[in-house]
C-alpha cells in the first residue's frame, strides 16, 4: 500500500494575495468617513470573498445550476432588497432546458448577457423578457429551451417580491441537454489550481467594479435629484428605473413624492450605501414597495429618506426610509411588470428640508408608536428569512 502524498500543492496562493489586495482597497476607500462605514467595508469584503469562492467553486459549465450569489451577505451592484438572484453560466451553442414552477412573486424575468460587469463597463443584454412570454400551465410549471447564442456568457434570473408577506417563491432548474445525465468529470490539480486562480480575479475584479460603476449612471447625476423614470442602464432592459444620490446632514430629510403606479406589478424605492450596496433592509427600514408603503389620498407615496425619525414628536413614519449614519449613498426607484412605458409625470419629485420640518410640510405623515414600527420591523425579518437561500 502507497504512501499517502503530503505537501501543500499551494494552491490557494493566488487567493491570499488576493484577499491581502482586497483589504487595502477596502480600507483605503476614498468614501470613508466613519470607523463605522471601514467596519462596513470588512463586512463587505467578507461578501466578496463569499461570492468570489462561490463563483469559482459552484458553477459548472458541464453541468449547469441556478446559484444565488447577492444576498444579504453577499452584497453588490445595489442590490435589490426585494429580489432573489439566479445566475448560471452559459457556452455558445449548446442547448438548455429550463424548468419551473412560478411562485406568486410580483415578477420573474430572465435576461441572457454576454459577460460580466467591470470596472470599465457594463455587459450588453442579448435577450430579456419576463414570465408574461412563458407557457405556463393551470399548476404553475414552465419549460423553455435556449440555445446560447454568439456571446452569451450568463443567464440571470430574478424573482422579485411587492408584497413580502403575501407572495410565494417559485421554484426553477437548469438542463444542459447534452451532458445532462453524464458524470461529472473528477477533480485534477490543473482544474482545482484554475479555480482558485478564478476566485483571486473575482474577488478583486468584483470590488474594483463595484467602486466604478455607479459613477457611470448615479453619481453622473446633481446632487439629491432623482432621473426620469426610464429603461434600467446596465441592468434589465425591461424594468423602468428613476435613480440618483443623496448627500444630507443628520437633521436633514430628503422627501421623494412619486404617484402609486396602478400599470405595473412592482414598484419600490431603496437607498444604499457608498460600497454601493444594499443597507441593513431586514431590521431596519431602508427599501419599500408600494404593497409596504402607505399612498396619501391623493395617490402619492411620500417617502422621507433621514438619519433620524421625521414623524411628529420624532417619532417614526410609515413611509420612512433610514440611512442608518451613511451621510451619502445612492438612491433607485424601480417598475417592473409594466403594461406602459412612463414618463415624467410618473417619476419622483426630490425636495430636501429639516427632518423637524417634515410633519408640518409633507402631507398625510402619521407617527407610528415603537411598537408599531417594531411590528413592521419582526414582518421584514420574518420575510427575508423565508425566501433567504445562502
Amino acid at each position: 500500500m502507497s504512501a499517502a502524498p503530503t505537501g501543500s500543492l499551494g494552491l490557494t496562493a493566488p487567493l491570499t494575495e488576493a484577499i491581502a489586495e482586497a483589504e487595502e482597497l477596502i480600507a483605503n476607500a476614498p468614501f470613508i468617513r466613519t470607523e463605522a462605514d471601514r467596519l462596513e467595508g470588512y463586512d463587505y469584503l467578507a461578501g466578496r470573498i463569499r461570492m468570489a469562492m462561490q463563483t469559482a467553486f459552484d458553477y459548472d459549465l458541464a453541468q449547469p445550476l441556478f446559484i444565488n450569489p447577492t444576498h444579504q451577505f453577499s452584497r453588490q451592484g445595489l442590490d435589490n432588497p426585494d429580489a432573489i438572484y439566479f445566475h448560471a453560466y452559459l457556452v455558445e451553442g449548446a442547448e438548455y432546458v429550463v424548468r419551473g414552477r412560478r411562485g406568486t412573486s410580483a415578477d420573474l424575468s430572465f435576461q441572457v448577457m454576454g459577460g460580466g460587469y467591470s470596472a470599465d463597463s457594463a455587459p450588453p443584454s442579448l435577450l430579456a423578457f419576463d414570465d408574461r412570454e412563458l407557457d405556463i400551465a393551470e399548476d404553475g410549471s414552465f419549460e423553455f429551451t435556449y440555445v446560447a447564442e454568439p456571446g452569451a456568457k450568463t443567464l440571470i434570473v430574478r424573482e422579485v417580491f411587492n408584497d413580502w408577506d403575501a407572495e410565494t417563491r417559485g421554484t426553477l432548474t437548469i438542463e444542459r441537454t447534452d451532458t445532462i445525465g453524464k458524470p461529472r468529470a473528477p477533480l485534477s490539480e490543473k482544474v482545482l489550481r484554475k479555480k482558485y486562480e478564478v476566485a483571486a480575479r473575482s474577488l478583486v475584479g468584483s470590488i474594483q467594479t463595484w467602486f466604478a460603476f455607479p459613477h457611470f449612471f448615479q453619481y453622473k447625476e446633481p446632487v439629491n435629484t432623482l432621473t426620469v423614470p426610464a429603461s434600467t442602464p446596465g441592468g434589465l432592459p425591461s424594468q423602468f428605473s428613476s435613480i440618483g444620490h443623496y448627500e444630507l446632514a443628520e437633521d436633514e430629510a430628503m422627501v421623494v413624492t412619486v404617484p402609486r403606479c396602478e400599470d405595473c406589478a412592482y414598484q419600490a424605492i431603496q437607498i444604499g450605501s457608498d460600497w454601493y450596496a444594499s443597507t441593513d433592509y431586514e431590521t431596519h427600514q431602508t427599501s419599500l414597495t408600494k404593497a409596504q408603503a402607505v399612498a396619501d389620498q391623493d395617490g402619492l407615496l411620500r417617502f422621507v429618506i433621514s438619519e433620524r425619525p421625521p414623524g411628529p414628536g420624532g417619532s417614526p413614519s410609515a413611509n420612512w426610509l433610514e440611512t442608518l449614519g451613511h451621510r451619502t449613498g445612492p438612491i433607485m426607484l424601480r417598475w417592473q411588470q409594466l403594461t406602459r412605458a412612463l414618463d415624467a409625470e410618473d417619476g419622483p419629485v426630490v425636495e430636501v428640508m429639516k427632518v423637524d420640518e417634515v410633519p408640518a410640510r409633507v402631507p398625510g405623515i402619521v407617527g407610528l408608536t415603537e411598537d408599531e414600527h417594531a411590528a413592521r420591523i419582526a414582518a421584514r425579518q420574518r420575510a427575508v428569512a423565508r425566501r433567504m437561500i445562502s
